[in-house]
């Protein structure tokens, strides 16, 4: 078996080579979210996958490698699951309202993924310390929500919006959504359909332009 290491290029990759790299990511999540990110290792995921970890550290230079790989496939994931949903709607209202709930919806289809890159961001660091996957600094998280909000404001369906008070709402928005992997974790047979329209709910009147007694 060659030397090189297949993560160094990965345009160069055939058809086998993409298939066994997908499954060893497959493989790697259903680790971590079974024993968590400190206690998931290349020999654990090696033998879940039934190869030898030559193989995993063949396509993948580290276990970090591995993981960064796991995370990239989350986002396109999430992505292709939650875009579609929120650009066929119509109005500020139903776009808050399909944003959440796809959101809510991958979270519950995709739960193993989901909690291993909840595992991942929480507990891998880069070499100074500091965590690998901040997702507090990533504004690609918030603005689609900001953006949503100002619509709404502008189109006169909720209440008006500053910068900051657009950013805390956005920001409870996110972390709520986020909130429902770990209480998924918690409370595996939760109904997901109760607890999405009482998320959504409760958003939809902190936005609402009407005051509620």
């Amino acid at each position: 078996m060659s030397t090189k290491n297949k993560a160094n290029d990965p345009k160069d990759l055939s058809f086998t080579e993409k298939a066994r790299r997908a499954q060893i990511v497959q493989c790697a999540i259903e680790t971590i979210a079974e024993v968590g990110y400190a206690q998931a290792s290349i020999g654990q995921i090696a033998k879940r996958a039934n190869v030898s970890k030559g193989v995993i550290t063949y396509h993948f230079a580290s276990k970090d490698d591995l993981l960064e790989e796991v995370v990239a496939a989350y986002a396109i994931a999430a992505e292709a699951f939650i875009r579609p949903v929120v650009a066929n709607a119509v109005g500020p209202k139903e776009r808050l309202r399909k944003y959440m709930e796809a959101n809510l919806a991958f979270i519950a289809e995709h739960r193993k993924m989901v909690f291993a890159v909840v595992e991942i961001a929480a507990g891998m660091r880069t070499k100074e310390g500091k965590l690998r996957f901040s997702a507090d600094a990533d504004e690609s998280i918030y603005q689609p929500i900001e953006e949503i909000l100002y619509a709404g404001a502008e189109a006169g369906c909720f209440r008006a919006f500053t910068p900051l008070s657009a950013r805390v709402t956005a920001l409870a928005i996110r972390h709520a959504i986020d909130g429902f992997s770990l209480e998924l974790m918690r409370t595996p047979d939760l109904s997901v359909k109760e607890y999405t329209e009482e998320l959504i709910s409760i958003f939809e009147r902190a936005v609402s332009n009407v005051d509620y007694e």
